[in-house]
């Protein structure tokens, strides 16, 4: 039996330098260019598509079946909608996510002049100035606004430094590693499987390595607005793993210590023999799992098939707390997911057994 093991050193440290990367999707053009750079050292084949995605293939065994697994490179972000008289910023969201968890963030505003700091703030910022009014208004897009951190007193300020209405806003990470292995940050969604499909990548470059069929890397770039992997899956791809977040809290069974594979979510359910063919890998290698259904949730998976891919499909996440907010994770999921997808790629694939 092929031996499975990655650096976690690696690991950590490739999500961190991922997670400082701004990238709100369609502004991923430089997280790109850093996965297609690392992919390229691992000497790994890599096409890169018209839109931006990128497909690295680890040669197997020839067979008339390809397996992928989808990791994607954006994240949430904003865009400036209007340049207020105050000199501050109304911003629009990208992906959808509350303006609740944006509240106090750091943000860097992204203009054809270079790149601007700020923060993002409810309207009633103050208490001594505002008093008891901070506590009951509104949440809302529209109850926020942007900060420069420049003298901006309108909106020939605002103009004059630059900054235009469809400038991007990217909000900051600010990850942190604790002692016992937690993670922290914004963005764990989805740069911690980008991590973790880079980890394996090392892995299979740094081994000889014969795996029984094909197996695309696939790092989609629009996941967060709903078209991810809608034109990146190979006619030949007869199973696609999507590897995201499985979201911890009330009602739900998924885990921040382990591995979270989901049966269904908003889309429907995925498919039971490749979801069954996972489970069976955890049990075999004693990988600490469990299942979930995610009723607020959709994946790559759906923009696949909704595309008219005829693949099947199934979803391994890593457990985080507080998703689409300032997430954490705990480290032993990571490398649980990673264990799983390195058994699996070793595996024979579903539909061929």
């Amino acid at each position: 039996m092929t031996e499975f093991s990655i650096s976690e050193e690696y690991l950590q440290k490739t999500l961190i330098e991922l997670l400082n990367i701004p990238s709100p999707t369609g502004l991923t053009d430089k997280i790109a260019n850093v996965v297609c750079n690392t992919l390229k050292e691992f000497g790994i084949p890599i096409h890169i598509t018209q839109r931006g995605s990128i497909i690295a293939t680890l040669s197997g065994g020839k067979s008339e079946f390809d397996r992928a697994i989808v990791a994607h490179l954006d994240t949430l972000g904003a865009m400036v909608k209007t340049l207020k008289d105050n000199g501050r910023l109304n911003i629009a969201p990208i992906g959808t996510w509350s303006s609740r968890y944006a509240e106090g963030a750091r943000v860097t505003i992204h203009s054809d002049s270079g790149t601007v700091r700020g923060t993002v703030l409810p309207l009633l910022a103050s208490g001594h100035i505002y008093g008891d009014k901070v506590d009951s208004q509104p949440t809302g897009w529209e109850h926020v606004e942007v900060r420069v951190d420049h003298i901006c007193k309108s909106v020939k300020d605002l103009d004059h430094i630059g900054i235009g209405i469809g400038d991007y806003v990217s909000i900051d990470s600010v990850p942190e590693n604790t002692s016992i292995g937690y993670i922290n940050a914004r963005h764990l969604d989805d740069k911690a499987g980008v991590a973790i499909l880079l980890a394996i990548a090392r892995w299979y470059s740094e081994n000889d390595i014969e795996l029984p069929a094909d197996c695309q890397l696939i790092f989609t770039i629009t996941e967060e607005v709903g078209s991810g992997a809608s034109a990146v899956v190979n006619e030949k791809t007869a199973e696609m793993v999507v590897l995201d977040l499985a979201p911890v809290g009330p009602g739900q069974n998924a885990m921040e210590d382990g591995v979270t594979i989901a049966m269904m979510d908003l889309s429907g359910p995925y498919d039971l023999h490749l979801s069954r063919t996972l489970i069976d890998l955890c049990k075999v290698h004693g990988i600490t799992y469990t299942k979930d259904i995610f009723k607020h949730y959709r994946s790559d998976s759906v923009s696949a098939i909704s595309a008219g891919n005829d693949t099947c499909t199934a979803l391994v996440g890593f457990g985080v707390d507080a998703s689409h907010g300032y997430e954490r994770t705990h480290i032993s999921s990571l490398l649980s997911v990673a264990e799983l997808l390195g058994r699996y790629i070793l595996s024979s694939p579903t539909f061929y057994k």
